[in-house]
């Protein structure tokens, strides 16, 4: 029961909002008393944590696997920014936004945890680019996978990137290419090329 509330809960969340959300909703939505849900957590906040970070663990595993089956580092970052989007595809609602406004200190652990897996997944793959030719051999592992998550990051804020003007597909693509064509090599940028012509939305 406590994998289907959380489940149930993270469908809502990421289609209506943590706010607007209530412990009524869940409990309607899956057919139980909201008495259930309290069983298993003790009040909504622990339920957000519980979902944020399970969330966080799926995609994380996905990612993982990505990461061992791709063909070389330029498809797999393309790969990987379909799977989060796809695993996200009803997000409606800003979630990091809401989580950042509403439960200040789940969203700071997140992110904490979100920086910590993308640092050392971006030097991983940055690290076989120069190995395989495909990215520059000086440029700074450390560095540029830290500028990654920062652009990542950085272009989910609606009051520099507003919705109504950047989709977060193209945001998510713009960022990506823009970030690959600074690090690739002569043979790495005809990859390049090649995929985003094949490929892009």
């Amino acid at each position: 029961m406590r994998n289907k509330i959380i489940h149930k809960s993270a469908e809502l969340f990421l289609t209506l909002g943590f706010k607007s959300v209530t412990m009524d909703d869940i409990a309607n939505e899956l057919g139980i008393s909201k008495k259930t849900i309290y069983v298993h957590f003790p009040n909504k906040t622990k339920l957000v944590e519980s979902v944020t970070f399970e969330l966080f663990e799926t995609i994380c595993d996905g990612i993982d696997g990505i990461c061992e089956s791709s063909a070389n580092p330029i498809e797999e970052l393309y790969a990987i920014k379909m799977f989060v989007m796809n695993h996200l595809k009803n997000e409606r609602t800003s979630p990091q936004f809401q989580l950042r406004k509403y439960y200040p200190q789940i969203y700071a652990t997140l992110r904490i945890k979100q920086f910590e897996k993308m640092h050392e997944s971006v030097k991983t793959s940055l690290k076989h680019g120069v190995e395989t030719n495909l990215f520059r051999s000086n440029i700074d592992l450390d560095f540029i996978s830290r500028m990654y998550f920062n652009g990542m990051t950085g272009i989910k804020d609606e009051a520099i990137f507003p919705r109504e003007i950047f989709t977060v597909e193209y945001l998510m693509e713009s960022y990506l290419e823009y970030h690959l064509r600074a690090i690739v090599t002569e043979q790495g940028f005809k990859i390049l090329n090649q995929f985003i012509k094949k490929n892009q939305s």
